[in-house]
Formats: structure tokens, C-alpha cells, sequence
């Protein structure tokens, strides 16, 4: 099944090309970007093309999974968003999460609201779901104003197993009306903990 292509006001949401591989790699160097991912350390080059071949593959296996995200204008590699199975906390399987991890020259712009927002239509959508969760540390608060913008309410915790420490879980349903709200207003982008 090929990856669907979603067009949103300012972004296009898209399977992955090999020229996305080089920028990936950079944002998953960056300390910053990804402080608020698992264990919180920077990912080698190896690890983040491993990542999109297991983002293709998961594309592959379920019909859904993690969209590059490119601007519209300029086509600009922005990161990525969309749905994933949370294998990495088996304590809220079975679940699907939105999550979304964008450089930090595209923070402030509010491409993370705009992306899961996409996202989170294409599995209240086409793929009929019933619930879609977001795991996100409690300290990272700029990827809670992004949850909740999408409608999504915080509805307990957990314990990451890498990092040992406690992850919030947000919750949206089908249905949910708050999804309207999601026009991508500018104070979101730290990553959610996907893949």
C-alpha cells in the first residue's frame, strides 16, 4: 500500500525519500531535539537511518505510520508526524500514538499542532480509530500545549522503561471536537517519545 500524501494549509505530509535521510540524522544529533525522546541521548547517524527503515516497514505492515513532513512552500524537510504503535511502553498496548519530532529552526511555527492535527483526522478518518494516545514527558511543555490544542487530555502516567521516569499519557477519541482547533498556532514543537 502506498503512503497516502496529506496536504495540510502549510505542510505536505509524506512517505519518506532518501534525501530526507542527511537532515533526519541532524535533527536526531541535536541534543535538544531529542531531550525529551526515551533516554534523551542524541541518536548516531546508523540508529536514525535504522529509524526510517523501521518507519517504512511499519507503513508497510499496518497502513499506517510516521509522514516526513516537508513546508509547502519551498518543500523544506521539517521532520516527521503521524501514528505509531508505542512498543517502547508495553504497560498502554494495544494503543496508537500521534507524535511528531521537528528541528528547532521549525519550532514557534506551529507545524507540530498542524502535522498531528493531520494526523490525528487520518485515524479518526480513513482508519476508523477509536482512541489515539500521546506519550510526552511532564516537563516537556511545549509538546503538552500541542496535545491538548489537538483535544487531547491527560489521563495518567506511566513509567518509561529506558529513562525511568514518569511519562504522561494523553488521550484523544474519534470524534473529539477540539480537532477543529488544530490550525497550528506558533508555541508548540518539542518531540513527543515515538519510534
Amino acid at each position: 500500500m502506498p503512503v497516502p500524501e496529506v496536504h495540510t494549509e502549510r505542510l505536505v505530509l509524506r512517505g519518506w525519500a532518501p534525501r530526507d535521510r542527511a537532515a533526519f540524522a541532524a535533527l536526531n544529533a541535536d541534543p535538544e531535539v531529542v531531550r525529551w525522546i526515551g533516554d534523551g541521548r542524541p541518536m548516531p547517524r546508523a540508529a536514525s537511518d535504522e529509524l526510517v527503515d523501521r518507519i517504512e516497514e511499519q507503513w508497510r505492515a499496518r497502513g499506517f505510520g510516521l509522514w516526513a513532513v516537508e513546508e509547502r512552500a519551498g518543500g523544506a524537510f521539517v521532520g516527521f508526524a503521524g501514528l505509531a504503535v508505542p512498543w517502547f511502553l508495553p504497560a498502554v498496548l494495544p494503543a496508537v500514538e500521534v507524535g511528531w519530532r521537528l528541528p528547532r529552526d521549525a519550532w514557534g511555527r506551529g507545524y507540530a499542532t498542524e502535522a498531528g492535527g493531520a494526523a490525528l483526522a487520518h485515524a479518526f478518518g480513513p482508519l476508523a480509530l477509536a482512541e489515539v494516545i500521546a506519550t510526552i514527558f511532564p516537563e516537556n511543555t511545549r509538546s503538552i500545549r500541542v496535545a491538548e490544542k489537538l483535544g487531547m487530555r491527560r489521563s495518567g502516567h506511566r513509567i518509561h522503561p529506558s529513562a525511568r521516569r514518569e511519562i504522561a499519557i494523553y488521550r484523544a477519541s474519534g470524534g473529539g471536537e477540539a480537532l477543529g482547533e488544530a490550525r497550528g498556532e506558533a508555541d508548540d514543537e518539542r518531540a513527543t517519545d515515538l519510534a
